[in-house]
């Protein structure tokens, strides 16, 4: 079973949807093959280097007031905890395509280095509030991912593997995914929004059985 994740490091839900789906996967255990992946998609592709305070920014384009905004952050607290993934205190939105360039790129070298990667990059952003555009930040959740670090420097340096991620993003978007996380499965089902664990497991369970 081939699992492509269609996600945002910017995006909450995608945390919390990675950590639903990774805890269904360990109940399903070895049931069911699955081979992991994750593709991009950026929620603010347009978003500066300096990036934008997260109230203002989450106020502009949704039009909700900082009250609203506390009380979503709140629950997204809440689901993280219940997942086991830590949300922190994040004051600014950050641009994340530099994090999708090292991403691609990861799943080129070794899926289980793309998958910690992954990993280190939610934690960073939503759990430590880090600058995930900079490029010291990417260089050290790279080395701590097992990967190499001149090479990653050397792809942030230039546009390497530019014109992949635009692709991807590009691919996914004419295939109608216009909101994330989205868990599409063997390219046949989609799996939407950060469900619960027994959601993915009853939905892979499915899938794995021909349902």
């Amino acid at each position: 079973m081939k699992i492509e994740f269609v996600s945002d490091v910017a995006c909450p839900w995608c945390a919390i949807g990675l950590a639903a789906l990774e805890q269904a996967l360990a109940t399903l255990g070895d049931t069911v093959a699955v081979e992991l992946s994750f593709e991009p998609f950026e929620l603010c592709p347009d978003m500066g280097a300096a990036g934008e305070d997260t109230v203002a920014y989450l106020s502009a384009k949704y039009g909700r007031t900082p009250a609203q905004i506390a009380e979503t952050q709140a629950a997204i607290r809440a689901r993280g905890a219940e997942l086991g993934f830590d949300f922190g205190p994040r004051s600014r939105v950050w641009n994340t395509f530099d994090a999708h360039r090292l991403l691609h790129w990861a799943g080129t070298v070794d899926p289980a280095r793309q998958r910690a990667l992954k990993h280190a990059l939610l934690r960073a952003y939503h759990g430590q509030g880090r600058n995930t555009s900079d490029p010291q930040v990417l260089l050290e959740l790279t080395a701590a991912s097992g990967l190499d670090e001149d090479r990653a420097r050397e792809i942030l340096a230039g546009d390497t593997f530019a014109a992949e991620v635009r692709a991807r993003e590009r691919f996914w978007q004419d295939a109608g995914i216009h909101s994330v996380p989205a868990v599409v499965i063997d390219r046949q089902h989609l799996i939407s929004g950060g469900q619960p664990p027994q959601v993915f497991a009853d939905a892979l369970r499915r899938i794995a059985a021909g349902g």
